[in-house]
């Protein structure tokens, strides 16, 4: 595990990361339902492996706008009988979404290299001392319990992250562990999710790898007109202009063509320098 986190984070270094999705929930917005057999999602893992993703993040609880909570012990028996199957599927690093200490410990468990929290490290106390003990890395992510259309989502985000960065280093997270994400469709506003999409160079300070998660989300419907199926280019778009503003990890469902996108983007933007 801890090879794979190293082998990965460092990745980061060299050029732009695909993460690719693998909900295995009933009610993920845009793909509940369709990967929680174990044959389906070992199925999908192995078409995410062979479409070029980097890393794959396994979620059993929808986080979309609306969801109802899953309790502790049915989020572990959905991922029970497939999460240790689908890290042997594979030879990319895992990652699990999960806000739940106890799952990110079973997860830790069974290989997974990352764990990817939509509530930064503060939703669960223990948390943060699960991820270090377990040697995973971690996405810390932004997150609110209620929409403030007043409120400057840049210096919030600010000073959520500056918590949870707080948090990881007294758990003893080595800070190279750690990847900040904007939290993109969690608390905010429409014109928020775009100020913080245009403001991630605000972050640049931070030295820490950003990850940006936009795919096929609800951002795009007001801009687009477009149902959950057809924001492929939106999000392809979005995420290259993240790119240029310092993001680096893109989760995503269409793996193959953000493959395809960030190869050309990687070339042109991280080519070497010419030699005189």
């Amino acid at each position: 595990m801890q090879q794979k986190r190293d082998q990965f984070l460092a990745l980061l270094a060299e050029r732009s990361a695909i993460m690719g999705i693998l909900n295995v929930t009933p009610d993920s917005f845009s793909d509940g339902g369709k990967f929680q057999s174990h044959d389906a999602a070992l199925a999908q893992t192995r078409k995410l492996t062979e479409e070029g993703a980097d890393i794959l993040d396994v979620g059993a609880e929808s986080t979309r706008p609306g969801h109802v909570p899953v309790p502790e012990a049915e989020e572990l028996a959905r991922l029970k009988p497939l999460l240790a199957d689908i890290v042997r599927a594979t030879p990319l690093p895992v990652s699990i979404d999960t806000s739940k200490a106890a799952v990110a410990r079973a997860a830790i468990a069974d290989g997974v290299a990352v764990v990817n929290d939509v509530w930064g490290l503060q939703r669960d106390p223990a948390m943060p001392d699960v991820v270090a003990e377990g040697g995973a890395a971690a996405v810390i992510m932004h997150n609110r319990d209620s929409v403030d259309p007043a409120l400057d989502i840049l210096s919030d985000m600010r000073r959520f992250f500056d918590r949870s960065l707080a948090l990881a280093e007294k758990a003893g997270i080595p800070r190279r562990h750690l990847i900040l994400d904007p939290g993109i469709g969690f608390g905010k506003t429409k014109d928020q999710n775009l100020i913080a999409l245009r403001g991630l160079d605000h972050f640049r300070d931070y030295a820490l790898p950003l990850l940006v998660g936009v795919s096929r989300k609800s951002l795009f419907a007001p801009i687009l007109g477009a149902g959950v199926d057809e924001r492929m280019i939106g999000t392809i778009a979005t995420n290259i202009i993240a790119a240029t503003r310092g993001a680096s990890v893109f989760r995503v469902h269409d793996v193959a063509e953000h493959v395809a996108a960030f190869k050309v983007f990687d070339a042109i933007e991280r080519r070497p320098a010419c030699v005189a």
